[in-house]
């Protein structure tokens, strides 16, 4: 595999940028969707939009170190095929689906299949060195990026034509993802490498006491909490702040999303290679957390809605942060590891995943409603700015004593 690491590379990232696009095409729809379906306004569906966030993240809690073992066992490539098929079924059912609680059922089985992000960042531990693990990891945002770039402008377009039919391309693009998986993607797990799949190791609780193992890890995690539970202010509320605040309809959000991407792509494809060697590891979190912290807050309170897209400039500055805090958890575990470790990271997100979108769609609805004494819609980015700074402040207790070599470009 050492010798086709650049081939891995690349196909990996394909597999993760169409992923991505599926994903990103429902974005601008997923508000108006859930409207017609409950026949009611903005702030009510935004509640919804939470618990089916509750739903999913659920599944993936109990399900993702059990996928992440699956892949230290078998290998990567079956059970990222395995994700990618229940994710293109989960869109067709939400195509379909007559009601609500239909929703409900894409949701859960996109939660219990759903290990492609999880096995996508072993798969890039399996094939990288440990001096270029944060320029690697960096690709997997750059993917990210470039996915929200074409995937939500595309969906805000094809909204505009069919609730639906952002659900259908996106089922669409995800099998054909499958079969470029299929036919093209090599296994990047070697068979001496792997281990026996053990259920006690392969369970939420199990998983998570592999990250007390090691001190860096452990020390860090009450610092990926916050910064987790941060992101669902945009991940949760972004189109419904926008559409309410705003008054912006799909495309718009969808032109806005695409910035975003655009901007992702340039920071962790472009210049987290240039940065992270020169700041090292450690400097380029505290850099990344207090980008991302301002942002946040600076979108709070923006007034008018073309402030956002000059906020979003130092708010894709924060992920200068993500590719250096994985190059560091990641270079504390061995190699027949790095699934598990993948597994656990999923898990910890999913936590996350259960409280962030119930507490800021909630807290969107409570600030948005007829009845609210405060009408504040950017209340869920309040709450991400006060996370990011506890972040930081936790982080510092690990992080401070922790000496990395600082990466020198060498190429």
């Amino acid at each position: 595999m050492s010798n086709n690491r650049k081939p891995a590379l690349g196909f990996i990232f394909i597999t993760i940028l169409l992923d991505v696009i599926g994903f990103g095409i429902i974005i601008p729809v997923i508000p108006k969707y859930i409207s017609l379906l409950i026949g009611s306004d903005l702030s009510h569906a935004s509640l919804y939009s939470g618990w089916l966030m509750f739903s999913f993240s659920v599944m993936q809690f109990f399900f993702s170190p059990i996928i992440g073992s699956l892949s230290d066992r078998f290998g990567r490539r079956p059970v990222l095929l395995i994700s990618l098929f229940g994710f293109g079924l989960n869109y067709l059912i939400i195509a379909f689906a007559p009601s609500i609680a239909w929703l409900f059922v894409g949701r859960i089985l996109a939660g219990i299949t759903g290990a492609s992000f999880t096995t996508a960042t072993a798969y890039i531990a399996d094939i990288s060195t440990p001096e270029k693990r944060a320029q690697n990891f960096g690709l997997v945002g750059a993917a990210y990026g470039l996915g929200f770039i074409i995937g939500p402008v595309l969906g805000g377009v094809l909204g505009q034509y069919s609730l639906q039919l952002p659900f259908f391309v996106a089922a669409g693009l995800t099998f054909l993802n499958w079969l470029f998986g299929y036919f093209v993607l090599p296994e990047s797990l070697p068979v001496e490498n792997r281990r026996r799949f053990e259920l006690k190791r392969a369970n939420p609780v199990g998983s998570l006491i592999l990250l007390r193992k090691y001190p860096v890890i452990s020390g860090m995690i009450g610092s990926l909490i916050c910064v987790m539970i941060a992101s669902f202010a945009t991940q949760s509320t972004w189109t419904y702040f926008t559409m309410e605040a705003f008054h912006w309809n799909e495309s718009l959000v969808g032109y806005s999303l695409g910035l975003v991407g655009l901007l992702t792509a340039i920071v962790q494809g472009g210049l987290v290679r240039i940065i992270n060697p020169k700041l090292g590891p450690v400097r380029s979190i505290y850099t990344g957390l207090i980008f991302y912290g301002l942002g946040f807050f600076l979108i709070a309170f923006a007034s008018q809605g073309w402030m956002l897209f000059l906020i979003m400039i130092p708010f894709s500055l924060g992920g200068i942060a993500d590719p250096a805090a994985q190059s560091i958890i990641s270079n504390e575990v061995p190699a027949n590891e790095q699934g598990e470790l993948q597994g656990a990271l999923t898990s910890l997100r999913s936590i996350t995943s259960i409280i962030g979108p119930v507490l800021m769609t909630t807290l969107f609805s409570h600030f948005t409603a007829k009845s609210a004494s405060v009408y504040f819609p950017g209340a869920p980015f309040m709450m991400a700015a006060v996370l990011i700074l506890v972040s930081i402040l936790l982080a510092k207790k690990t992080l401070g004593s922790l000496r990395v070599p600082t990466q020198r470009v060498e190429d």
